[in-house]
């Protein structure tokens, strides 16, 4: 009997001069699949039950295709008969566990878990993605590995043609492999592939949202969403706002968002909220942040660090405007969306 498999993919990619792996497009991932795909797949491709990631010769593709559709899986089994057109790389990679990416067609199958919404941002190994991802100019020519760019960029001129480099970075924007329903982007530059983009969920221009992150949505980002960091239900972020990672300071809590929260246009938080929390306009909140406690009066109860109310709910967080001091009290009201900008 076959092991179960966590996920596969068939992917399409760019590859270098040295045949190198600098990308793969996989149009319809699958997470868990059945049984019967896993032994047609792996009799086909003639695989073990380790992870593996397997260049496709088109002498596969016609059988693998007939036997996926016999399998139940016919989405898959269309893919590989458009796949028989390509001049590009071709790639099975399967994942029988869940294990930290050992190569880039690997990382980008997982990535593209996140964004088709089919695991949730930390439902997926992701540990030392960056060292095995490849820095790439990303052009209107697809990915081009560094080293080759300026042959590349003369090859284009002498042709009377402009080779555009949008961005030089590890990670491509998400748009560009999956656009996921029922969501609104404005700058799709601003979100990464492996972002989770809940369905009702607006970015807008000044939004961000980085890979290993997202929302569950319905939601507003007008703010950066840090990797690792999932937003709530209904839940918006102001122009600005910024939610802190963990990927750069060393911390080990994972921040996160609740349902029906508010953070203010230039406001932060270092610390996990509960659900139906408001942070005031231009309030950063760290772990560390001294924190007034007020009761139902407006008095006293005892100063805290920020770090004691972290995943709290029903908190509003504000800064005097007298004293400067930050403090925290129950947010009686409810935070309402705004049903118009939320329609999708």
């Amino acid at each position: 009997m076959m092991n179960a498999m966590y996920s596969l993919g068939f992917g399409v990619g760019t590859c270098n001069s040295k045949g190198e792996w600098l990308e793969v497009y996989y149009p319809k991932p699958l997470l868990n699949p059945p049984a019967a795909v896993v032994a047609a797949v792996t009799e086909v491709l003639k695989a073990g039950d380790s992870n593996a990631v397997i260049a496709l010769d088109p002498a596969q593709l016609a059988p693998l295709a007939e036997r996926l559709q016999s399998a139940g899986a016919p989405e898959q089994a269309e893919t590989l008969r458009q796949f028989s057109q390509s001049q590009r790389p071709l790639v099975a990679t399967l994942l029988f566990t869940d294990e930290a990416p050992q190569s880039v067609p690997d990382a980008y199958l997982k990535l593209h878990l996140l964004s088709h919404r089919l695991v949730k941002p930390h439902e997926t190994k992701l540990d030392g993605i960056f060292g095995k991802l490849v820095n790439v100019a990303w052009t209107n020519q697809g990915a081009i590995d560094l080293a080759e760019l300026p042959e590349r960029q003369l090859e284009a001129r002498l042709k009377g043609e402009l080779l555009d480099v949008a961005c030089v970075d590890k990670f491509p924007k998400m748009t560009n492999y999956v656009v996921p329903a029922g969501v609104r982007i404005a700058h799709t530059a601003r979100v990464r592939l492996g972002a989770y983009l809940g369905e009702g969920t607006t970015i807008m221009h000044e939004g961000f949202v980085n890979f290993n992150a997202g929302t569950q949505g319905p939601g507003m980002i007008e703010g950066r969403i840090s990797a690792g960091v999932f937003v709530g239900a209904g839940s918006d972020l102001g122009g600005s706002s910024s939610t802190m990672g963990t990927l750069s300071g060393g911390g080990n809590i994972v921040i996160s968002v609740g349902d029906n929260c508010l953070l203010g246009a230039n406001a932060g938080i270092g610390i996990p909220l509960g659900d139906r929390c408001t942070v005031e306009a231009g309030l950063y909140i760290t772990a560390g942040t001294k924190v007034a406690l007020l009761d139902d009066n407006g008095k006293l109860v005892e100063h805290v660090k920020a770090r004691d109310l972290a995943g709290k709910s029903d908190l509003l967080f504000r800064r005097n405007s007298t004293n400067g001091a930050v403090e925290c009290l129950t947010n009686k009201s409810a935070v309402e969306l705004n049903e118009a900008l939320h329609s999708n």
